[in-house]
């Protein structure tokens, strides 16, 4: 008899994948953890998991055959029941800075990791949830998926065609027992935002109504709900996670 849902979290090393991973297993998930790089980060959290890890995978998700790979090596140690879609990339860019042939490499990187690879495993999980009539898919895009901001316009347009996907998805899977969401938070204080926040923290912080950057805790606890039964009347959602600073 199985005692804990299993979930596979994309880029659960570090930041907001990590703590969702920690946060799930709290709920009593059994919790599936990808790296692409940072072994020693994901083996550590392995071993604070416990007997709450389901695995450690690593899966280069530039890689276009390395999502479904992916999925297969979790599916193969255990069933399946969601699926949470973190792994991303966030290349700060002048888009008339670029070259021609940088700005086609850049938004083919941009896309293939933040759009095609969830796509992809999205597609694979939706085939084994269909099988058993019940599973979740929970998409972390952005708020820039919702609107313009400089310096982003290719990773602001793989995130808004993110968040469609997400849409179009849990309509079409109404009927499957297939829940699909998304969570879009604005910035969050992890390592991947200081990149790009160097010179602007106190700007930032000015912008922001309720004072402060989310902490990847605030993320945890949105993905804690949608994956919970306490979300089984939603989908299609996309929840905001910015500190009251953009409405749509």
């Amino acid at each position: 008899m199985r005692v804990a849902k299993r979930v596979l979290v994309t880029g659960s090393a570090r930041g907001i994948g990590a703590e969702v991973a920690r946060g799930l297993a709290a709920d009593g998930w059994s919790v599936a953890l990808h790296y692409r790089a940072e072994k020693d980060a994901a083996l550590a959290l392995r071993d604070e998991l416990g007997e709450r890890c389901a695995g450690v995978y690593q899966a280069d998700l530039e890689d276009p055959a390395a999502a479904r790979a992916l999925w297969a090596a979790f599916v193969a140690d255990g069933p399946a029941d969601a699926l949470v879609n973190n792994a991303g990339i966030y290349s700060p860019h002048g888009f008339l800075d670029q070259t021609p042939e940088g700005l086609d490499a850049l938004a083919r990187r941009m896309f293939e990791i933040n759009f095609f690879s969830p796509m992809r495993l999205a597609h694979e999980a939706g085939e084994a949830f269909r099988a058993q009539q019940h599973g979740k898919v929970l998409n972390v895009a952005s708020r820039v998926g919702f609107r313009g901001e400089p310096g982003a316009a290719l990773y602001a347009a793989s995130k808004a065609a993110l968040i469609n996907l997400t849409r179009s998805l849990a309509v079409e899977w109404s009927k499957l027992g297939i829940q699909v969401f998304g969570m879009a938070p604005g910035w969050v204080n992890t390592a991947m935002a200081r990149e790009g926040m160097t010179e602007r923290e106190e700007t930032i912080l000015r912008d922001i109504p309720l004072g402060r950057m989310a902490t990847p805790h605030d993320c945890a606890n949105v993905a804690k709900f949608l994956l919970s039964d306490d979300s089984n009347y939603l989908s299609g959602i996309t929840i905001d996670i910015n500190g009251a600073t953009y409405f749509h």
